[in-house]
């Protein structure tokens, strides 16, 4: 059972959460934060060997984006970055005022696969789980990879996962992501955040629930699901690349990025606000037979129309409304900020 949790994890980043839905949950299966990794200009060569220097302790956090309409409506928007440093301890007394004046909490905007799985069920698609996240023809990785790619992640796999002889049997994008994973907890990066955790308390004390923003794809047949995805190819290794030059030398850009929220350097985001192997690890599997089939083809922007409906909405029928996004879903060209600016809206940029 633990290898089974172990690949359905993986695939959560790369977007097959399917995985770790059929495996891990009762009912909805959330996509990843979309918080594209910083990709630098250098190509692959020898590994970056910093240890990046991490800010720790109670830490304010960034300020927020505000966003007014004609009636004097305020939505305001934290954004979000992950992963941020594992020992920060963010003072979110901001944050918490303006929840406690909302009207309304909007969640982060994104995709969720919702299967009903029971428990019981679960249990019994487990090996299905693992089996759809190797290879469809059984190739290991060194079978599958180029020799230069697979030596680099010869390397790094040594540095950061140790002997594991399993992940040499799993498609590209599940390995990649387990690597990935096992470098951020190594540079004291952590994968969970404290930002959702203090936001759904804060909400519960003023008897708010926070309203998901999320567009949902049904999966009523997970079983069958999982069958497609066994017998899916995935032109996954661009998605591997890009994951092993961010892990090669991103890991400071990381902990740059990382810390620039933790004390509220708005300008170091918006610098850092840059495409990484997100999107490849997404179309790996969006494009593939079994993406089409299920219509994950044009997810993210359903899941950006979406949320721009619903924030304007809020706008419209309350004095205050809170909401978090991710940075780079904000500030780059075309993102929520320049649409909010094209419906009429006032934003006031954080200082």
């Amino acid at each position: 059972m633990a290898n089974a949790g172990r690949a359905g994890n993986a695939l959560v980043w790369g977007m097959a959460v399917l995985l770790g839905g059929a495996v891990h949950a009762n009912a909805q299966v959330h996509a990843p934060a979309q918080e594209p990794v910083p990709v630098p200009a250098q190509t692959a060569g020898e590994v970056i060997d910093l240890a990046p220097v991490l800010v720790s302790g109670v830490q304010p956090g960034p300020g927020m984006w505000q966003v007014r309409n004609s009636q004097g409506h305020t939505l305001w928007i934290l954004g979000t970055v992950s992963p941020l440093p594992a020992k920060l301890d963010w003072r979110a007394d901001e944050v918490q005022a303006v929840i406690a004046s909302a009207q309304e909490v909007l969640g982060s905007p994104g995709w969720t696969l919702d299967a009903d799985v029971g428990f019981f069920r679960r249990l019994t698609l487990a090996p299905a789980a693992m089996k759809a996240a190797r290879d469809p023809d059984g190739r290991t990785l060194r079978e599958v990879l180029p020799p230069d790619l697979y030596a680099r992640w010869a390397l790094l796999k040594q540095r950061h996962i140790g002997r594991d002889n399993g992940i040499e049997k799993d498609r590209p994008l599940v390995a990649a992501t387990q690597l990935y994973a096992a470098a951020l907890k190594d540079v004291g990066l952590g994968r969970s955040s404290p930002v959702s955790r203090i936001i759904e308390k804060a909400s519960k004390a003023h008897g708010l629930k926070p309203v998901s923003t999320q567009v949902t794809i049904k999966i009523a047949d997970p079983r069958q699901a999982l069958k497609e995805v066994r017998g899916t190819a995935l032109q996954d290794v661009e998605c591997f690349r890009r994951t092993l030059e961010v892990i090669e030398h991103g890991l400071p850009l990381l902990a740059e990025r990382a810390n620039a929220w933790a004390v509220g350097d708005i300008q170091a985001l918006q610098r850092l606000a840059v495409k990484g192997q997100y999107m490849a690890c997404v179309d790996a599997v969006a494009n593939s037979d079994f993406g089409r089939r299920r219509g994950l083809t044009d997810v993210d922007a359903q899941a950006h129309r979406k949320w721009i409906s619903m924030a304007s909405d809020a706008l419209a029928r309350n004095a205050v409304t809170f909401a978090t996004v991710p940075v780079t879903s904000l500030v780059t060209p075309g993102g929520y900020i320049d649409q909010l600016r094209e419906r009429g809206f006032e934003v006031q940029i954080p200082e």
